[in-house]
């Protein structure tokens, strides 16, 4: 039988839009193939039909009133001619697939062994017991600790790479020849991802996987894939080797992606010491004192949960922002930095310590610190306008004036790169990186001194976080706002910030300035979150995937 695992050839999808039967075209023309143990990326921004494209390998657009034309094989299977018996026998016994999400994947209900040996049996008619068998097996293959036990947990139970492992497991139950994996590290931590695409390159060596990865991150695909095929507005812009195209793009729009992705090694806009900036000059001209910081914490404490359930999310942190400057929080899920975060701005009340703003003790929610959260989509309702949303600190403020909100809200709206007609549109009316710069105008709106952003860019490609990342940075220096920036993407981190506090386990276990840290650490932990960053240099991506065997082990 032949290696050729996929064969798509001039693609086309059409979906329908409104009542008038209408299409827009998400997808337009796209040829590929993918044999046994490689690794295809499909990659480019939101929007540019990635997703589309994998979606249309298992037939997943039957029946959702979408046109397709062209054709789709899967290891020999005609996907959009199969039956629906036979459609169900690739999925997830030839081909299997990974979402984004394993939350709104897996049932919240069942425990999570149950769910993967269930998959197994549809597709196996085996006993129940051998099932649950197959399950343990393939939890304890993924890297799940204690398989056998965690198996009768429920997904809520599981941390966010817990639960990705554990969809991995499901895709691998019947031993399938093809993964799909659908952005399957994004909003995870470096050192889980590393850890998942490390997961996701040994199954290749060992079992002749074939798969095709989607994902908006660069640095991810190079971390994983042999070949690159980049996509813009649902057709194929560039493909080749990874490295080739990595090294020498050809097309203009594969070299502003990559101009886009944050790196470690890539040059730093020279900064000045944020006191410096601001501070004030004396009648005589002699330099006066720098202003006192905008916020400082002097030992917060704060934990969760009672006896010996009790975690101590934050266990006695000290720090201090000055106006105009940017302190990066880094750290892995769990470290503290969100439970930090909240307590700067009010939303959470330490158990013990304190917080000043400009040297007053403060307790609460007060009008000189907002936060923007990670998820916009959470944080704005979708049954109000986004003008409305962003007028409600006004209005809290005591705005009374109704044309002068809507005229504050049109200046917010403008100041961060959308328009004052924007007022009266819902939040399903915008992409990501719209929506997040709605939840920057709302932050703005009561003029704060401070601005928490609590992973603001994790869940965005890579264009639109730069944009955002950019639109920050301008901010802070025309109004001389604190920030602090809190993710687990480090590069990130370095490009915006010029102070690091990195945390681990509640504890700030090491900080100073940006480049001092991330050229020198003097922590283990730091070293173990640099090595586990994605670099665009495939060689240099091996080199650290062996790195990372040491340093994880």
């Amino acid at each position: 039988m032949s290696d050729l695992l996929v064969e798509v050839t001039d693609l086309a999808v059409e979906f329908p839009v409104g009542a008038a039967g209408e299409y827009v075209r998400a997808v337009d023309g796209i040829s590929f193939t993918l044999v046994a143990g490689r690794a295809l990326g499909l990659v480019g921004a939101s929007g540019s039909g990635k997703s589309t494209v994998a979606a249309a390998l298992l037939g997943l657009h039957r029946g959702t009133g979408a046109r397709l034309a062209g054709s789709v094989l899967v290891d020999g299977t005609d996907v959009a001619a199969a039956t629906p018996a036979r459609l169900r026998a690739l999925r997830g016994g030839t081909a299997a697939m990974v979402f984004q999400d394993p939350l709104s994947s897996l049932d919240p209900y069942l425990a999570v062994g149950d769910q993967i040996a269930e998959v197994h049996r549809i597709h196996t008619a085996a006993s129940r017991r051998a099932a649950r068998a197959r399950a343990v097996e393939v939890l304890d293959r993924v890297g799940l600790p204690d398989a056998a036990r965690r198996s009768r947990s429920r997904p809520h139970e599981f941390s966010g790479g817990m639960r990705q492992r554990a969809l991995i497991a499901m895709a691998l139950a019947c031993e399938p020849k093809l993964l799909i994996a659908d952005e399957p590290t994004t909003a995870l931590d470096v050192t889980v991802q590393a850890q998942i695409l490390d997961l996701l390159h040994g199954l290749r060596e060992e079992r002749g996987l074939g798969l095709l990865l989607v994902t908006h991150d660069v640095g991810v695909a190079a971390e994983s894939v042999d070949e690159l095929l980049v996509m813009r507005d649902g057709a194929a812009v560039e493909r080749g080797p990874v490295a080739e195209v990595l090294a020498r793009p050809s097309a203009p729009y594969t070299r502003e992606l990559l101009a886009a992705v944050p790196r470690l090694d890539g040059p730093r806009a020279v900064r000045v010491p944020a006191a410096r900036t601001v501070r004030t000059v004396r009648a005589d001209g002699v330099d006066g004192l720098p202003p006192p910081p905008v916020v400082e914490a002097f030992a917060l404490r704060k934990g969760f949960g009672r006896g010996r359930r009790r975690v101590e999310a934050v266990d006695g942190v000290s720090l201090a922002v000055r106006p105009g400057e940017t302190l990066g929080i880094v750290g892995e899920s769990g470290s503290g930095k969100s439970t930090l975060g909240r307590m700067l701005v009010g939303l959470l009340e330490p158990d013990s310590g304190q917080v000043h703003r400009a040297g007053v003790e403060v307790a609460g929610i007060r009008p000189g610190a907002q936060m923007v959260f990670q998820d916009p989509v959470a944080s704005l309702n979708p049954r109000r306008s986004v003008g409305e949303s962003i007028a409600d600190p006004l209005r809290a403020a005591g705005w009374r004036d109704g044309a002068a909100v809507r005229a504050r809200v049109g200046e917010l709206l403008t100041r961060v790169g959308l328009e004052a007609g924007h007022y009266d549109r819902y939040p399903h009316e915008f992409s990501g990186g719209q929506r997040q710069r709605v939840g920057i105008a709302r932050a703005l709106a009561p003029e704060p001194r401070l601005i928490v952003c609590d992973e603001p860019v994790s869940a965005l490609d890579v264009t639109t976080q730069a944009q955002v990342v950019a639109l920050l940075a301008e901010l802070r220096r025309e109004l001389g706002l604190a920030l602090v920036f809190i993710a687990h993407d480090l590069a990130v981190v370095r490009q915006v910030s010029d102070r690091v506090a990195v945390m681990r386990g509640g504890l700030i276990v090491e900080q100073g300035p940006v480049d001092e840290v991330y050229g020198n650490p003097t922590h283990a932990y730091t070293r173990r979150l640099l090595h586990a960053v994605p670099a665009l240099d495939p060689a240099l991506a091996a080199g650290r995937r062996s790195a990372r065997r040491e340093v994880f082990a």
